[in-house]
């Protein structure tokens, strides 16, 4: 967990491979998906149930920086998790050879609907290395979700903010970086009973949803990405709810292929290493001309400043969470 570096070459050689072997990059999903779904579970590396989720500086990253991906994996948002797993080297490329952060971690995730999905939240470890890739790929895309505008967003959140421990937050006071991909609203209450199966917390009370990402804020600077191609991209409704929550770190993005790019021009300008023109360029020379141009529409309205601020207001303490 944490140490090793990333090796453009051993991606590619095991992307390859598979190819070679007929072998699905998501090779969870598929042994899953041959069997019935009453089988059907998370990866015991990816289970949130009484788990902790660690960020810790090593021998090799003394600087770490947490970054979690989070991505709704129910219906039309299947696609998003296959499109980060062929750009993980220019996301690791962008971060690290551009100077936009020493020692990036980072950690995947997948959301789904706790009313309805088998495997509703699944939270993978930080990573330094190509162990990073074999997390995403382990992921299981169950593609369900209830239909009713609404996933588990708010469990996640409930996760990130209660279960995780960052050297970067504890020993410099350095917020991580959380990115959640999705499409539709979340529910209206935090229920006590899906924390409790889910993650094994002896929660009692419903909780208040906005609370949970008020807490969020404290350590994280959150991100909410709308790609195109999603059910609801074009639904007002999803773009009020989370600009309330999040501010203008509510981001749409046309190109769903951009979604790595768009994380790393995202951290780059909170870093205050780069600004957007130069955040575009970078994009550029590392091959993503297209790319670019979703994302400098996705940043638009931070202009050229180089200084990203969540709307979420900064609260007092874990008495802030309210209860329903």
């Amino acid at each position: 967990m944490g140490h090793g570096h990333w090796d453009d070459n051993a991606y590619a050689a095991a992307k390859t491979f598979r190819a070679a072997k007929g072998e699905d990059d998501f090779g969870y999903t598929a042994d899953l998906r041959s069997k019935p779904a009453k089988d059907w579970k998370v990866a015991p590396a990816l289970d949130p149930l009484n788990a902790v989720r660690e960020c810790r500086d090593s021998a090799d990253h003394t600087d770490s920086t947490p970054i979690a991906v989070l991505f709704d994996v129910t219906g039309s948002m299947r696609r998003v998790p296959r499109i980060m797993q062929g750009k993980l080297g220019k996301l690791h490329g962008l971060l690290k050879r551009r100077g936009y952060l020493a020692d990036p971690q980072v950690l995947f995730g997948a959301i789904g609907d706790a009313d309805s999905d088998r495997v509703p939240l699944q939270v993978g470890q930080f990573e330094s290395d190509n162990r990073m890739d074999e997390q995403l790929r382990t992921i299981f895309l169950e593609g369900g979700g209830g239909g009713q505008k609404s996933e588990s967003y708010e469990l996640a959140a409930y996760f990130m903010a209660r279960h995780v421990v960052t050297d970067a937050w504890q020993n410099r006071g350095r917020k991580g970086y959380l990115f959640i991909i999705g499409d539709e609203l979340n529910k209206p209450a935090l229920e006590a009973r899906h924390i409790r199966r889910v993650i094994g917390d002896d929660v009692r009370e419903d909780i208040d949803p906005a609370s949970v990402y008020r807490e969020l804020a404290r350590k994280w600077h959150v991100y909410f990405v709308l790609p195109n191609q999603s059910s609801y991209y074009n639904d007002p409704q999803i773009g009020e709810h989370w600009s309330d929550l999040l501010g203008q770190n509510f981001l749409k993005l046309d190109d769903p292929g951009a979604v790595c790019e768009l994380i790393a021009a995202t951290i780059g300008l909170e870093e205050r290493v780069v600004d957007v023109d130069r955040a575009l360029a970078d994009l550029a020379d590392v091959g993503s001309v297209a790319e670019s141009k979703a994302v400098g529409k996705a940043l638009a309205k931070l202009g050229t400043k180089s200084v990203v601020t969540s709307a979420v207001p900064e609260a007092g303490g874990p008495s802030d969470v309210v209860l329903r």
